[in-house]
């Protein structure tokens, strides 16, 4: 029961991202936003998590993740509102920062929740139906933001993604007992050094954080380069939902490649998959093409984000899941901060079309280091 609440929290938290993450650009590009502005606006996605989220992960080893869970989702909610009743820039910027609030905490907690709540023969299973939930949330997103804002507008779209994590509140409080407590007197001795003194541990944190970054470039700029040639809200949404789909089937068969294949293996092909897409993307404009070239992209992001973050998780230490989970998203965002700033600028400057190329150099050099890098990690026992 309590596995599938963490799901059924993860399916509404994550909606409500990845349906934020492409309302509010576009919101903002409807209000005449130029793309270094939209570039800051998703930089404000990241800055709150850069700061929050290895503390976050650290008191939920501790305290266990209830009430953190609870402020994050009620952040969400409240943030989402705010474009809806103050339809300017500034409210866009507010709704990105409370939006970076939620996603700090919410995205660590469910994560080590599902390593915490599963035995470690079952934990490989149940973080792959963690990941199918983050493919569907991808897929769910941007088809409410593309199709709230086609039909009801920019505004009121605001409100149904207000609306997911107001359910995902309802929840917490008729059923968050259920959540496992903390663990204060049996977390294990060390530091932040001790942790990144590991070379497996820094080699995973830098290739998920290439995955994720890469991830957030295409979410981002292929709303931008489709609004540039004309292609309709709800038609970009389904593009970015076939990217989705796709990520979907590669996770339902990702036991069984990694079985064959082995995690770098996997990971050098989702690498190139991904720069692959990025290469593509500014050589066509058709709706259908670049719906293909989303789904070549997202069978290359499928395969990544589950394996990082299960070897990430197998490597902690005993009682320190949660910090450890918490320290790859603070390094995530500190990336995840400056990547759509440049960006963005670099769009201004110079268009598209370097954005796109520089994002398939990042992925290509992703793929070069974990060809180069050590072989299977290590499981510590949780």
């Amino acid at each position: 029961m309590t596995l599938y609440l963490t799901f059924a929290l993860a399916l509404l938290c994550n909606s409500t991202v990845t349906s934020s993450r492409v309302l509010l650009p576009l919101y903002a590009l409807q209000l005449g936003a130029s793309p270094s502005d939209v570039g800051l606006l998703v930089a404000t996605f990241f800055a709150f998590p850069l700061v929050l989220s290895w503390p976050v992960g650290m008191f939920s080893d501790r305290f266990g993740p209830r009430w953190l869970l609870l402020v994050g989702v009620v952040c969400g909610a409240g943030g989402m509102m705010v474009p809806y009743f103050l339809r300017e820039l500034s409210a866009l910027y507010v709704a990105g920062v409370a939006m970076g609030i939620s996603f700090s905490f919410c995205n660590v907690l469910l994560q080590n929740l599902v390593g915490v709540l599963s035995a470690p023969q079952e934990r490989s299973k149940n973080f792959s139906n963690f990941s199918l939930i983050g493919a569907t949330t991808s897929f769910v997103g941007p088809m409410i933001a593309g199709f709230g804002i086609d039909y009801s507008g920019h505004a009121v779209a605001c409100l149904y993604v207000a609306s997911l994590t107001s359910i995902a509140t309802l929840m917490l409080l008729l059923w968050g007992k259920l959540l496992p407590g903390g663990r204060r007197q049996s977390v294990a001795a060390g530091s932040l050094r001790d942790t990144l003194k590991d070379p497996a541990i820094v080699r995973i944190l830098i290739t998920s954080t290439i995955v994720l970054v890469s991830l957030d470039l295409y979410t981002l700029y292929l709303p931008v380069y489709g609004h540039g040639i004309g292609i309709s809200a709800s038609a970009i949404g389904m593009i970015l939902a076939t990217c989705a789909i796709a990520s979907f089937f590669v996770r339902v068969i990702l036991p069984t490649l990694v079985r064959w294949l082995g995690e770098e293996k996997m990971l050098v092909y989702s690498f190139c998959l991904v720069a692959t897409g990025f290469l593509l993307v500014p050589f066509f404009s058709n709706v259908v093409a670049l719906a293909a070239i989303s789904f070549i992209f997202g069978l290359g992001m499928g395969c990544g984000q589950p394996i990082t973050t299960m070897l990430l998780f197998s490597l902690s230490a005993k009682g320190r899941s949660g910090e450890t989970l918490g320290l790859r998203q603070t390094v995530n965002n500190v990336v995840r901060v400056i990547a759509p700033t440049v960006s963005g600028f670099v769009a201004s400057a110079f268009g598209l079309w370097p954005v796109f190329m520089i994002s398939a150099l990042m992925v290509g050099c992703g793929a070069v280091m974990t060809s180069r890098g050590p072989g299977r990690a290590r499981d510590h026992q949780h």
